[in-house]
């Protein structure tokens, strides 16, 4: 593992290479131009740094100078506070509640639905999910990873609910209701809340780029992809609220856009 000590770096993130909560920190962190440590973890044997720090085993987790914060909303609150510029959260007391709302139904319903048939797919190919979560790690890491995941395909499908065939229909639901909301709830101005980007945008945006392609960004999946995979989101794609997502992403988002100075050190990760 690189060291810490010599960096000049009070903010350090463990995070998992592909996820839509991570993917929020990450991209609060580099619109607001952060200087940061970034370190990359692989699900299941992140628990051994995770939970001796937060006392529990959810990425991602940033360290604040001493403190260990975990939870993407919690982590934005404390960003926000400590570099107000730009903004997350509306100025008005009416449109910040909407957006923590927004950030809410897809944080805590949505978001996990969708991402139940997305992983339902993905752990169906032990190699292509070893590319997925660990594709910038050497191989003597990512060889082992690929070896045992199948001893651990049932635990991260009960994990994430994925109890059975009604499970994944529901996820799929959920990317439907998602999609449409956000194609409705931006016809006016472009944005979910007002008329300017906030924690709603970045939030939904994040979730929905589990099931849309999003070639060129943080959350762009490895090539080729299983024809599972593509047949899973392709009939997503053209739908106005993919649409919207890949908008929000090319606007505030984007390929390199804001690595706010960081220094990635994810293949020195103690899986």
């Amino acid at each position: 593992m690189v060291e810490q000590g010599g960096t000049g770096m009070d903010i350090e993130l463990l995070h998992f290479r592909y996820s839509p909560y991570n993917e929020k920190v990450r991209w609060a962190l580099d619109l607001k131009r952060v200087p940061h440590l970034r370190r990359t973890l692989l699900p299941g044997p992140h628990s051994r740094t995770v939970r001796p720090l937060t006392g529990q085993s959810a990425t991602p987790v940033l360290r604040v100078e001493d403190r260990w914060i975990a939870g993407s909303s919690l982590i934005l609150d404390v960003l926000d506070a400590r570099y107000p510029a730009p903004p997350l959260y509306p100025a008005d007391d009416l449109s910040r509640e909407e957006a923590l709302e927004i950030e809410r139904l897809f944080d805590e319903e949505l978001g996990p639905r969708m991402r139940r048939a997305l992983l339902a797919t993905l752990i169906k190919d032990a190699g292509y999910i070893t590319r997925v979560f660990g594709g910038d790690k050497p191989a003597y890491i990512r060889l082992p990873y690929r070896l045992t995941f199948p001893l651990a395909k049932g635990l991260i499908a009960r994990g994430n609910g994925i109890t059975g065939p009604e499970s994944i229909e529901d996820g799929r639901a959920a990317v439907e209701i998602a999609l449409t909301m956000v194609a409705e709830q931006s016809a006016a101005t472009g944005y979910l809340v007002g008329d300017e980007f906030s924690v709603a945008d970045l939030t939904a945006a994040s979730m929905l780029a589990t099931v849309i392609d999003m070639p060129g960004t943080p959350m762009e999946r490895p090539k080729p992809r299983p024809a599972a995979l593509v047949n899973l989101i392709e009939p997503w794609a053209g739908h106005p609220g993919a649409d919207w997502t890949r908008s929000i992403f090319a606007r505030h988002r984007g390929p390199g856009k804001g690595d706010g100075g960081l220094i990635d050190y994810g293949a020195a990760d103690a899986a």
